[in-house]
Order: C-alpha cells, then structure tokens, then sequence
C-alpha cells in the first residue's frame, strides 16, 4: 500500500507523464496535418463543392471520414471507386442509374456545381487515412460456367474510353473492375453483337426491371463498347 508521499507523487509522475504524450501526439498530428490532408489542393472548386455538400445537407444521408449518417453509401472513396465521370451521370439523374432503386433527390445541379461536388470528393479521397474505410472483402460476382480470360492478351481492341469511365464502375474484367454487376469475362461467348447493341441502348425494353440504366450514350459509343466486348470470348 502506497503513503501519501508515494500516492502524491505517482499521481504527479503520471500526469506529468501521460501530459507530455499528449502534447506530443498532438504536435505530430498537426506537423503532419498539411500533407495527409493536401492542403495545397484545397482548391476554390473544392471549397464550392463542400459549400454545397453542406448547403444540400448531404450527411444528413451520407458518410465522409466517418461523419455523417449511415442511410446512404460512404463517399470518402466514391471517386476512386466509381470514376468521375460515373459520378457526373449519377448526379444528375441518381433513380435513372439504379432503376427503380434509388431514393436520392435529383438536385438539377449545373455542371460547374457537380464539378465542384465532385472536386471536392475527389480531395476527401486523397486524404491519408491510415487505409480507412478498407476496401470490401466481397468477390466478384460471375455467371455460372464463365470462364475468366486475361483480356490484355486475348483482345484485339483496347477498352473504348466510355468502357473504361463507366462501365467498369460496376462490372469487371480479368478481375479489375466493380462488383455492382456481374463479370463481363466471356460475355461474347454468351451474346451476339446485335444482342449487346440493344441491351445498350436500353436495357428496361430487353429485360424489363433490370437493375442496369440506360447509360448516356450514342450510337458511335455503343458501337465502340461492343466492339470490345465482343473480344471477350
């Protein structure tokens, strides 16, 4: 059992300790603090876009670095994950992306607004989180019987740029790529061209309730997209 002395003085000892600590964690937060939030891109359009993240009150849905509500998905990797251009076509009509699914307001933003929205998303991303929020342990998903292809050496066409800025947001190839859909490994092997073209061009007349939209796209894009695919064997 300790006196009074002793108790006094580990009391003392132990504040003075654990203070010191304290201090010095907080100092190296705050060295630290520039580069793993980049300040120097904190841009005038990022500053617009968390203006309007919190005019719009879009943590009243969503989560960014772990503030906000859970209603909605985390955004702090959304464009890592999704793709700008993803976003921008999201953002703009979010029920025509999830057909029948979502419950987010369409704002009518204008593009400069979904520029600064998405500025400012992409910034939240860039922050040094210590690998928080971790990447989902979830596998892709692939139809029953697809056979998985290394696409780099069996395609004879390179990903079109639409290909690459929204489809793969949501479906994979050789691994790379969303889970949101099923694969696209082998897809040529199960779909004509004429098929695929159609199933571009609108989906809901195809299969009627199909959880894929009816993305953006003209003829030349569609055209180019099913060029790739159908290397896909």
């Amino acid at each position: 059992m300790l006196s009074k002395s002793q108790a006094k003085a580990f009391f003392l000892g132990g504040t003075v300790l654990f203070s010191a600590i304290f201090l010095g964690l907080t100092y190296d937060a705050h060295r630290q603090a520039a580069d793993r939030t980049n300040e120097a891109e904190l841009t005038d359009s990022v500053i617009r876009g968390k203006k309007i993240w919190e005019d719009k009150n879009c943590m009243g849905c969503h989560t960014i670095l772990g503030e906000g509500a859970y209603y909605a998905p985390d955004l702090t990797k959304v464009v890592e994950n999704r793709g700008e251009e993803w976003i921008r076509v999201f953002i703009k009509d979010p029920e025509a992306m999830f057909p029948g699914e979502r419950k987010m307001v369409k704002y009518d933003f204008t593009e400069d607004q979904i520029t600064d929205i998405i500025a400012f998303l992409r910034w939240v991303g860039k922050i040094d989180t210590n690998g928080w929020p971790p990447k989902p342990n979830i596998p892709i998903k692939t139809v029953p019987g697809t056979k998985v292809v290394d696409t780099t050496t069996t395609s004879t066409v390179p990903p079109p740029k639409k290909f690459q800025s929204l489809c793969v947001a949501c479906h994979a190839v050789n691994g790379k790529g969303g889970n949101v859909g099923p694969a696209l490994d082998g897809v040529a092997s199960r779909f004509d061209r004429p098929y695929l073209v159609k199933w571009l061009h609108n989906p809901q007349e195809v299969k009627p309730g199909t959880a894929m939209p009816k993305l953006p796209l003209t003829d030349q894009e569609i055209e180019q997209i099913v060029d790739f695919l159908m290397t896909l064997k």
